[in-house]
């Protein structure tokens, strides 16, 4: 299976890691980045997180020809703290997210991730969990659908989208919500702005609800770090990224309460110095390799 992690070098690079250090992957996928992580820490411990029994059982046996200095831990990211609690793990020295869906989940047609193949209508990363992107087509009403796409899709005709989906119901497969998208929005608009992408998108993070556990990670991963500690984000669309950046911007500036005085007191201090103001993109070379990386953007954070 040919894997292409998104910008590998950059984010093992932006870790800067210690040989003896304690490391989290928090999204394992096919432990691309684990693997390079694994590598450099001999004398270290890395803890990879994910939902995905496939890629847990695959990332074991790729890992576990480098070393066997790790623990994979089933859970969604959002229990960072708890799960480390449990290991005895209180504070870290890097933690890397690369966030977005993984190529083998998009590739699987059983999965219902893709617009392009007919599959019934899935898209949970974690496949034991009750709520899919079914429930979510037939079983939310209309405001509800009109939300989903305007916030996570930022798709102008969600309202057209909606009305035409609540008229068709039941959708049961990806083709069919797909027709009906086109159905909605007229033929020109479809070829010309591809709606399935984003309306696609849009179910997809409803039901992995992927930008709430994104708000409530990032401030938890930066409690966790060690002074000089690194927190690396991955992200794929302009949602992620804005979250990522208004985190990092909150954590890296002095309050505003106290702006101006001559002496900052220390609880009003920034925790996180940015090691790269704009996001660094994937290379040339990379998206030659790769066109999937396309849309990604790396930030950099170190705990002071």
């Amino acid at each position: 299976m040919k894997h292409y992690s998104v910008l590998l070098n950059e984010s093992i690079l932006g870790l800067n890691i210690k040989e003896d250090g304690i490391y989290v992957d928090a999204t394992l996928g096919l432990g691309g980045h684990s693997k390079e992580i694994l590598k450099r820490i001999p004398k270290g411990h890395l803890y990879a997180f994910d939902e995905d029994i496939n890629a847990l059982n695959y990332a074991d046996n790729i890992l576990k020809e480098v070393a066997s200095n790790f623990t994979l831990i089933k859970s969604n990211f959002v229990f960072l703290k708890e799960e480390l609690a449990k290991r005895n793990i209180n504070k870290i020295d890097g933690i890397l997210f690369d966030l977005g869906v993984s190529s083998p989940q998009i590739d699987n047609p059983k999965r219902g991730f893709s617009f392009m193949n007919d599959a019934l209508l899935d898209m949970r990363m974690d496949e034991s969990q009750d709520l899919t992107a079914y429930n979510v087509v037939n079983e939310y009403n209309y405001n509800e659908l009109v939300d989903i796409f305007f916030k996570y899709g930022e798709e102008r005709l969600s309202k057209v989208i909606a009305k035409k989906i609540v008229e068709t119901r039941p959708i049961k497969t990806t083709l069919e919500l797909v027709n009906t998208i086109k159905l909605a929005v007229g033929n020109k608009y479809f070829n010309l702005n591809h709606p399935e992408r984003k309306i696609f998108q849009a179910i997809r993070i409803e039901v992995n609800k992927e930008l709430t556990v994104l708000e409530k990670v990032l401030p938890d991963a930066i409690d966790l770090l060690k002074p000089n500690g690194r927190i690396v984000v991955i992200t794929f669309h302009s949602l992620e990224d804005r979250i990522v950046k208004n985190t990092f911007k909150k954590y890296s500036s002095v309050d505003e309460l106290v702006k101006g005085l001559p002496e900052i007191p220390e609880k009003y201090k920034p925790v996180l110095k940015l090691i790269n103001k704009k996001p660094i993109l994937p290379s040339s070379i990379e998206l030659e390799q790769n066109s999937r990386s396309k849309s990604a953007k790396l930030r950099i954070g170190e705990k002071i």
